[in-house]
């Protein structure tokens, strides 16, 4: 029960601010803070207004940065006027072709007279001549000049194509003179062909009519090609410059100046520049200073504790994260979700974290705090988002104080999203719209993200528990089971303790509540308190029936071994049972280094006196003493409970002189001096064990006894 000096806390030193040892670490914690903080501030998206295509505008969008964007009905008009110069496309029709190839192919067969014609000229040379000329003509395609060079102009393949276009298609034409001067430069190269041979075979080919016809197919294609290396247009649009005006249509135009804006903000803040970067880290430093002189005036406790304290920002980093992945999918994954998960709820997912780990208060300001800074951070309606997680965390943190199993979350929490019902439908209101896909959309996505803080709260909860050790009321209400090993074996091999845990967790829990400490923990770890009288039950007294006292066979010194070994027993058993360490330290703490009387008392008797011949040592507790206001409240409620026993006749005022006897032993004993209890609420804690006790031992007023009929 130490207090500071007003002077001491004026002149607390710098590093005090972090907490009291430990120092590296705690500041380790802090900058981890300061820089994920700095991280989420830095690179956060550019928040534009959401339309949806072919909806009307309900107010003005005005362009915040000169911006130039891609103009697809500009692009389509440049695309559709590039492509008027295409013409038809002509080929020789594949029936025709094959027809006439066969016709030479006969005559080659049937008439000998080319021989005569053709001294130097084989069979099959013709043949391999006629097979060449009638591949080239198969791909031969003709069309007009503006064709031929805009295909040239865009590097289209030319090498197949003829100047040339029939005046009639539905008449057969002949050729021009220049298309055959051209095959023949194509098929019948220097050196492969006899000059004859190929004057024979083309002469057989040029003298027909031939049949064009349309073909669609390469048209399309040309005009595909051409179309898509047209470039993109882009419109210049000024800042100032409206983008869309109440009762427009909103089209895709609008969307892509939209998006171009982003993406020009965006660029314009550079978040590679020095300037935006030290601009970040002081805002981050500024929320970081300001949370540390919150918890240094009002939670010192967290920022003198490691474990609490790194629990915290682990809880805000996973928070962070949680709503810069939510954004992710909404705002670059899946651009249409935006219009659907307007409302996104994310802080009651630290807020019931905080709230079950930390404290209440704290997750009240967590939960402020987070919902301001994500809500300025991410891209999403600012406004509406700050109102709908403020009040969907407060009803969290009310709910869940009932909370005493992890299945109710998913109680806690749909309860909460009943409650964001109304604010959605308020917020629809307000926009003149009450029953739309949008309200449905709205309820729906606020459900999903209910159900994922929920799912995530289940699955985290035991984890963080375990890593940071800390005792939630759902795990105290697991260990409060009877059915537990440790209870059921302690209510069977050593009924009297049993019964002694559950008097004792009664008054040790009245007491907590009395000043604001952990009721429940302190109930909870006072059934586990003396488990180490399992190994001998019988040497103590609550558990010895028929009037035989064991210890009348031993020594004072060995009897005292005997009853001090169920502390370091019972911390041994807790470690094979994996109990908390919360729990192990109440079992090493509840008797402190207090001194076994009543043997060494005897043992003293026995030496006749003297002092000096006995070691005071021997007959104490290892320790520690109690550390917290849990402890020293089980310890009080422990020794006060065994001597009521002792009591002759339980009155009020009996009780008041026992407890105070019995406090003021174990403050001159110096067992109170490292507890955090203040002189006020040791007070309280006495005056609720004595009304306590006088309730357990059913103080009643006498009632006169009745006279029998014969004696009156």
């Amino acid at each position: 029960m130490k207090e500071k000096s007003k002077d001491d806390q004026k002149n607390l030193h710098w590093k005090d601010w972090l907490g009291d040892g430990y120092f590296a670490q705690r500041l380790t914690v802090a900058i981890l803070f300061f820089l994920a903080l700095a991280l989420f501030l830095h690179f956060r998206e550019v928040r534009m207004e959401v339309l949806e295509q072919g909806t009307i505008a309900d107010r003005y969008i005005i362009a915040q940065v000169d911006f130039e964007f891609p103009d697809e009905e500009a692009t389509l008009v440049i695309k559709q006027q590039s492509v008027r110069d295409v013409g038809a496309i002509y080929r020789i029709g594949d029936k025709q072709l094959h027809q006439i190839r066969l016709d030479f192919e006969s005559y080659l067969l049937t008439r000998q007279d080319w021989r005569e014609k053709l001294k130097q000229t084989t069979f099959d040379e013709l043949y391999k001549g006629a097979d060449a000329l009638e591949g080239a003509l198969s791909s031969a395609h003709f069309t007009n000049s503006r064709t031929l060079q805009k295909m040239k102009d865009f590097g289209v393949y030319t090498e197949d194509y003829y100047l040339f276009t029939p005046e009639n298609i539905q008449e057969p034409t002949v050729l021009p003179k220049s298309f055959w001067k051209q095959i023949r430069e194509k098929v019948f190269v220097a050196g492969n062909y006899h000059s004859e041979t190929a004057n024979f075979i083309l002469d057989a080919f040029k003298n027909q009519s031939w049949v064009l016809k349309p073909d669609g197919a390469a048209e399309r294609t040309l005009r595909q090609v051409v179309q898509e290396k047209i470039p993109d247009q882009y419109t210049q649009v000024s800042a100032g410059q409206h983008i869309i005006d109440p009762g427009e249509r909103v089209t895709g135009r609008h969307l892509s100046m939209l998006q171009a804006m982003k993406d020009s903000i965006a660029k314009e803040r550079n978040l590679l520049a020095p300037r935006t970067i030290f601009g970040s880290l002081l805002l981050s430093l500024l929320f970081t200073s300001l949370s540390v002189v919150y918890f240094r005036i009002n939670h010192a406790k967290i920022l003198d504790a490691i474990q609490k304290m790194t629990l915290l920002v682990t809880i805000v980093i996973l928070t962070l994260l949680f709503s810069k992945f939510s954004e992710y999918l909404l705002v670059n994954k899946a651009t249409y979700l935006i219009d659907i998960f307007r409302y996104p709820i994310i802080v009651p997912f630290a807020s019931i974290l905080i709230f079950v780990l930390v404290g209440t208060e704290v997750a009240l300001f967590a939960s402020a705090f987070l919902s301001i800074v994500i809500g300025v951070t991410l891209a999403i309606d600012h406004d509406r988002f700050l109102i709908i997680n403020l009040i969907a965390s407060w009803v969290t943190i009310l709910f869940a104080r009932n909370m005493n199993k992890r299945k109710e979350v998913f109680t806690v929490l749909s309860k909460v999203w009943l409650v964001c019902v109304p604010v959605i439908i308020a917020f629809n209101l307000a926009q003149n719209v009450f029953v739309s896909a949008h309200l449905l959309e709205d309820l729906l996505s606020s459900l999903i993200f209910i159900t994922v803080i929920a799912v995530l709260v289940i699955g985290l909860l035991p984890l963080l528990e375990s890593i940071f050790h800390v005792m939630t009321d759902m795990t105290l209400m697991e260990y409060m089971d009877p059915n537990n090993e440790l209870l059921r074996r302690l209510s069977v091999e050593a009924p009297g303790t049993y019964q002694h845990c559950l008097v004792v967790g009664n008054l040790a829990e009245s007491a907590a509540r009395a000043i604001g400490a952990n009721g429940l923990f302190c109930r909870v770890a006072t059934l586990y308190h003396d488990i180490g009288k399992l190994f001998n039950p019988h040497y103590f007294t609550e558990n010895q029936l028929g009037g035989f006292n064991i210890h009348q066979l031993l020594t004072p010194l060995e009897s005292t071994q005997v009853i001090i070994a169920h502390v370091p027993e019972g911390e041994a058993l807790a470690r094979k049972h994996r109990l908390p360490q919360s729990f192990i330290d109440i079992i090493r703490e509840h008797h402190g280094t207090t001194l076994v009387y009543y043997f060494y008392h005897k043992q003293l008797e026995q030496m006749g006196g003297e002092e000096d011949k006995v070691d005071e040592k021997l007959f104490r507790y290892p320790g520690p003493k109690p550390h917290t206001k849990e402890s020293v409240i089980i310890m009080l409620a422990d020794t006060i409970e065994a001597a009521s026993r002792s009591l002759d006749e339980i009155t009020e005022e009996a009780l008041n002189a026992m407890v105070d006897k019995l406090v003021k032993d174990k403050a001159e004993d110096n067992q109170l001096d490292d507890c955090q209890l203040t002189f006020e609420e040791l007070g309280i804690v006495k005056k609720t064990l004595v009304k306590t006790l006088a309730i357990t031992g059913h103080l009643r007023v006498k009632y006169p006894e009745k006279k029998k009929k014969d004696e009156a």
